[in-house]
């Protein structure tokens, strides 16, 4: 699991549709996730400290759970499939533990409000995070290329008699 923040919200320029950006906490990968104007509004509130009169619905949810004793110990983003993302929301109560199925959306807008941790699995990342460091990208990958490039055998035979004598 990897640990990501909101960035904000952008708007697809082909569709005019709302995308929160999340990123991970080294602001080396960025993940869009297209959702809906509600949600992206919903976001936009809790980025900007907006305060409404009355609470809106990711506020009520939050106040529910609070009231039911529990707390929201985190989120995870993790599975995507065909373009559509599946977030479970984690709620805990001493040792107990509850898991509700959740849009990435309102999970991202309810962990926000609870100031909860968000984790998105390293196979959803793979399959729709970009990078947005690529210097550091493109340094590690030339730091790696000179590894293998000097790597011998005698380095393995040594790697695999330290690992033996560790296994006695």
């Amino acid at each position: 699991m990897i640990e990501m923040k909101v960035m904000g919200i952008a708007l697809d320029t082909r569709t005019g549709s709302p995308i929160v950006v999340l990123h991970d906490l080294d602001n080396r990968r960025a993940l869009p996730i297209w959702i809906g104007s509600a949600e992206a509004s919903a976001i936009i509130r809790k980025i900007e400290k907006l305060s409404v009169t009355r609470p809106m619905t990711h506020d009520l949810i939050v106040d529910i759970i609070k009231q039911t004793k529990y707390s929201i110990d985190r989120i995870e983003i993790n599975d995507v499939e065909k373009e559509t993302y599946y977030a479970t929301i984690f709620l805990t109560n001493g040792e107990n533990e509850l898991t509700i199925d959740s849009r990435p959306s309102d999970a991202i807008a309810v962990a926000m409000r609870a100031d909860a941790p968000i984790y998105v699995t390293a196979n959803v990342l793979m399959n729709g995070a970009v990078s947005t460091d690529s210097a550091k990208d493109e340094e590690e990958a030339e730091e790696f290329k000179d590894f293998i490039q000097n790597i011998k055998p005698s380095d393995f035979e040594k790697l695999i008699q330290k690992h033996q004598e560790s296994d006695q």
